[in-house]
């Protein structure tokens, strides 16, 4: 069986044709990355894809979707695209579809790959639990969260969350800047707001204005850069925080969810900065949760390493939907 299977996110929506054998293997095709900016709706995009494909596709789609998906009309978060459900086999010409929640699809990602599609991060260097609760994140746009329940008998269970939009709790004085600044623009501060990609703009502001340093207002993806390579000392640390933030964040998810048997980083951000995760304060950070540390050290921390995980597991939630 075949299907299209879609990842929507702020910034690109990745098409690829998914591939599902009788014994439930699933395999995916070169991936089609679009710029949403490029198109004026999903639809428009879909058109680019089909023709991209000589003009025809399975009549089959699976679209996991950054936002949540209920409801008659599904708005994105980080981008103006809508999608009305009622209409996705009359709009798209297909027989069957799925709407899943963007992590939601990566939490069925991480039920369906192999151990080694994971790097190890921090906490014990031992495979995630095979039963129980694990959770899972990840920045890029915005910050996904979803939870995942493994069952004793191998079945599993995913609940997508906005988990995302929590509250950011600040923990020290640079943290209490960095929401400062956000504040002059948000009434609330959501940890979306510091642990995805736009946010390294904010956290290099301040830790500049801390400096007494004048610096100029540019794209996230140059600071990130700069951070990255090493070139830029206040970029180093603006990478440097970021990574200490998104462990607070993980180990808040993870004892809000119960995710003690495991917390997994995805995303395509989480996975171009996994050899600076652990080289940072994210581990330090995610154990600091005042009497839970001892709990905090015993979960195993990992980063997805397979290349898709958001149409991989749209594909997965298809195939669970439908079969």
């Amino acid at each position: 069986m075949d299907l299209v299977s879609v990842d929507i996110g702020g910034t690109h929506a990745r098409f690829s044709i998914a591939t599902v054998a009788d014994d439930g293997t699933i395999t995916l095709d070169e991936p089609e990355t679009i710029h949403t900016k490029d198109h004026a709706s999903f639809q428009t995009a879909w058109e680019d894809f089909r023709e991209r494909k000589g003009g025809s596709l399975p009549p089959r789609v699976s679209m996991a979707i950054a936002g949540p998906v209920g409801g008659e009309v599904i708005r994105f978060t980080n981008n103006p695209w809508i999608i009305r459900p009622a209409l996705v086999q009359e709009k798209l010409g297909v027989e069957q579809y799925c709407i899943v929640n963007d992590f939601e699809a990566v939490a069925h990602a991480v039920a369906r790959v192999s151990e080694d599609q994971f790097i190890h991060l921090t906490g014990p260097d031992k495979p995630l639990s095979p039963t129980g609760r694990l959770s899972v994140l990840g920045p890029g746009t915005g910050l996904g969260v979803a939870h995942l329940y493994r069952e004793p008998d191998g079945t599993y269970r995913v609940s997508a969350t906005e988990g995302g939009h929590i509250d950011f709790a600040p923990l020290d004085q640079i943290d209490d800047a960095i929401l400062a600044r956000l504040r002059k623009r948000h009434t609330r501060v959501s940890v979306e707001r510091v642990v995805a990609g736009p946010a390294i703009s904010d956290i290099y502001q301040t830790l500049a204005a801390m400096e007494g340093k004048p610096v100029a207002e540019e794209d996230d993806v140059a600071i990130w850069t700069r951070g990255q390579e090493g070139s830029d000392s206040l970029a180093a640390a603006a990478v440097d925080r970021f990574c200490m933030s998104l462990g607070s964040v993980a180990g808040d998810i993870a004892l809000a969810q119960g995710g003690f048997g495991g917390v997994v980083i995805a995303g395509g951000l989480g996975y171009r900065i996994r050899e600076t995760l652990v080289k940072s304060g994210f581990a330090e950070r995610f154990k600091a949760k005042g009497r839970f540390q001892e709990l905090m050290a015993s979960i195993p921390v990992k980063l997805i390493t397979h290349p898709q995980p958001g149409l991989f597991g749209a594909a997965a939630a298809f195939v669970r939907e439908h079969a």
